[in-house]
């Protein structure tokens, strides 16, 4: 009868005895269920999983089942978790433009696509890109995923920089909301700021990518190896959504000079809203600290403050206390 909200058979008996014998300890529903002991044990895990078992108040040690009508309210609140982070994997705009970005990724060298230069090797890539700053005429825009950028890496851009400037090329750099933790990130973005380039940044950037003119873009082939290669791309229709893209995480980052941290109606940062979005998800806390360029601890502790925040002991029942607060979306 419950199978659709996620109970099997076994665990649905296991509740409606405890809710209808309450005294009733795990031998007592043993024998009164006629069920295996380890059955009856695995039934309690998967009921305490879903928050419709708790520890007794009276009964030390002692389990009791949830009211039907809190209970319940859980389950269709679990599916509604569930359905909410489907509808945040299908609609999201970054997951379209990371399918795009794949689409290419499967490229080989030997395949002559229109609009698509392959570039194998770090000597390649910066080469190529070297050439189209040099041609670059009006505008430069930048996503620039990882943790904060060495010292010697951000002195050795500034030549090019300045170049580009002042020959009033409108420069515009997304990093993630980490690299406010780097010193020397901050500083270079203060420099950059007084030539006259836009720095900002957001919680999660898709990928790595430079566009010239909104009418070339360089994309590293593998995320995890943006060294190993690269494809070129000049055509209309994937420029334009790298574009649309890169204006839509824009409009919603922060500059990096801003010292205060906005928040929403719900008290989340912007940061926060994307861990939860991860959490929905089903990411861990190494793959969260990869997402946003922190170390696994810093994953770790957001998550957990947010699990905090809503008094949830799992991270299943902060997925559900999540929708009841308005946090991720509900479904139909």
């Amino acid at each position: 009868m419950l199978a659709t909200l996620g109970l099997d058979a076994t665990a649905e008996a296991v509740y409606r005895a405890m809710l209808a014998y309450p005294q009733d300890g795990v031998r007592a529903l043993v024998d009164r269920l006629g069920q295996p002991e380890d059955a009856v044990r695995r039934s309690l895990d998967t009921l305490s999983e879903l928050a419709l078992v708790r520890p007794s108040y009276e009964r030390e040690g002692q389990l009791r089942a949830v009211s039907p009508e809190v209970g319940m309210e859980l389950l269709m609140a679990r599916q509604q978790a569930e359905l909410a982070a489907q509808q945040l994997r299908i609609e999201a705009s970054r997951a379209a433009a990371t399918q795009l970005i794949a689409e290419f990724a499967d490229l080989t060298p030997s395949v002559a696509s229109p609009g698509v230069e392959q570039l194998l090797g770090l000597d390649a890539i910066r080469d190529r890109i070297s050439g189209l700053a040099r041609e670059v005429r009006s505008e430069l825009m930048t996503f620039a995923p990882g943790g904060g950028h060495r010292p010697e890496s951000l002195e050795a851009s500034k030549p090019n920089d300045q170049a580009l400037l002042g020959r009033g090329v409108r420069m515009r750099s997304l990093f993630l909301d980490s690299v406010r933790n780097s010193q020397c990130t901050v500083a270079y973005a203060a420099w950059l700021g007084d030539l006259g380039g836009e720095v900002r940044t957001a919680p999660e950037l898709p990928t790595r990518l430079i566009i010239f003119d909104r009418s070339t873009a360089v994309i590293p082939v593998s995320s995890d190896d943006s060294a190993a290669g690269a494809v070129v791309l000049t055509g209309h229709g994937t420029l334009t959504a790298l574009c649309a893209l890169f204006d839509n995480v824009w409009s919603g980052a922060r500059p990096l000079g801003t010292a205060e941290i906005p928040r929403d109606e719900g008290g989340l940062s912007a940061q926060e809203t994307t861990v939860i979005r991860l959490l929905a998800q089903g990411l861990t806390d190494e793959a969260i600290s990869k997402r946003l360029a922190v170390s696994p601890r810093t994953a770790r502790r957001l998550a957990n403050d947010l699990m905090d925040r809503l008094n949830a002991r799992s991270r299943f029942e902060f997925g559900v206390r999540a929708v009841q607060r308005g946090w991720l979306p509900h479904t139909e």
